[in-house]
């Protein structure tokens, strides 16, 4: 029971031994996801492609064109196609993408958001480099080529740098403008910390976001996007159980098995209970940014009705602040083999979801959650480095 329990055996070498092993594995999935995604039904990254060439043709309105996405789209290879529904700012990340032809532009779209994150996490904790790097939510993000490297690297660069640097941290946190209901705990966490120059400086990088796009891309595409939201309304309104099993929230699981209106009930009070935990966060911790932080990111993958396996990148810093505390305090029983089901979480909880009729992922949330909050608080005042 101690191998489990202690987990002794755990160390440094066979940590970089496995994530080597991993690696590999990686590539190989990371292929057969392309070649999928190259194939009759396309990918989701079609939405985003559409989009790029929209905003080349100069009829970027056209990205929620329902019609025009899907000839353009379809007009790559695939049968299926992707309504594009994220924020006007988001026209900015996809743009460059739409010059490049499908295949290689899902190539770079990969490569370029994964670096981003991965820097944001190395920098975050530099000698956790090899856990980082082949953190399963960032496999299953790339699998997806969806937009869950992009906001993961807002988030833990907005939550590692708010300590040192909070209106750089501010301005990253803003940006999630282009996913906004990621960003629901992030204002009630800034405010209850007294963080008033990341919190303007975040307001400030939202608002300026949306005037630019509004600039750039004009008025007609900015009432195109309101057109989107029937979209967005119609994919939830028609979700079937198997949909309902690929988003990794409580709403979606209570939903399934306990009908919509209860669904709602309960998303709305787990929403308010984790608003509240996360404020509550800065007088158990201190002024310490990154703990309130990771307790703030793991409340994030339970607060949002809305939520994906592919969009669980961010929880890389919870999980990792929690290792390096481990690392400095020592760890309690049983957390070592916590934190390994929890790292392998995001992939884990996916792959099992349809076959079980539930998705895990509220469930390890919860437990990531309990293990920041129990986890010794610092003394106040006292900063992570």
């Amino acid at each position: 029971m101690n191998f489990i329990r202690e987990a002794r055996w755990l160390d440094a070498g066979r940590v970089r031994g496995y994530a080597v092993l991993l690696a590999i594995a990686s590539a190989g999935l990371l292929i057969a996801s392309w070649l999928e995604a190259m194939g009759p039904e396309g990918s989701d990254f079609l939405a985003f492609w559409g989009s790029a060439r929209a905003v080349l043709e100069g009829v970027p309105s056209a990205a929620y064109d329902l019609q025009w996405q899907e000839r353009v789209q379809t007009g790559a290879g695939p049968t299926g196609w992707f309504a594009f529904v994220n924020p006007p700012p988001f026209l900015f990340l996809t743009a460059p993408f739409g010059a490049l032809p499908f295949p290689l532009a899902w190539i770079a779209w990969v490569a370029v958001t994964y670096g981003a994150w991965a820097w944001a996490s190395v920098r975050a904790f530099p000698r956790l480099w090899p856990l980082a790097i082949v953190f399963p939510g960032a496999l299953i993000a790339a699998g997806h080529a969806q937009n869950g490297f992009v906001t993961g690297a807002l988030l833990v660069g907005g939550v590692a740098l708010l300590d040192r640097r909070p209106m750089l941290a501010g301005a990253l946190l803003g940006a999630l403008i282009v996913k906004p209901h990621l960003a629901l705990l992030v204002p009630f966490w800034l405010a209850a910390g007294g963080r008033w120059r990341a919190f303007a400086s975040a307001s400030a990088s939202a608002a300026g976001l949306l005037a630019l796009s509004w600039l750039v891309f004009g008025t007609a595409t900015m009432l195109a996007y309101t057109d989107s939201w029937d979209a967005s309304a119609a994919i939830m309104r028609e979700a079937d159980a198997d949909f309902l099993l690929r988003m990794s929230t409580l709403y979606a699981q209570l939903r399934i098995h306990a009908g919509q209106v209860f669904a709602n009930g309960a998303a709305l009070v787990l929403a308010l209970a984790m608003i509240g935990l996360v404020m509550a966060s800065w007088k158990r911790f201190g002024q310490n940014g990154m703990a309130t932080g990771s307790v703030m990111l793991a409340a994030t993958a339970l607060a949002s009705p809305y939520l994906f396996n592919y969009d669980l990148p961010f929880l890389i810093l919870p999980i990792l602040w929690l290792v390096r505390e481990g690392l400095r305090h020592g760890f309690r029983p049983w957390e070592k083999a916590l934190l390994v089901a929890l790292w392998f979480a995001p992939y884990a909880t996916r792959a099992v979801a349809l076959p079980l009729g539930l998705n895990l992922m509220p469930l390890a949330a919860g437990v990531l959650l309990w293990l920041l909050w129990t986890r010794a608080p610092v003394r106040s005042g006292a900063q992570q480095k």
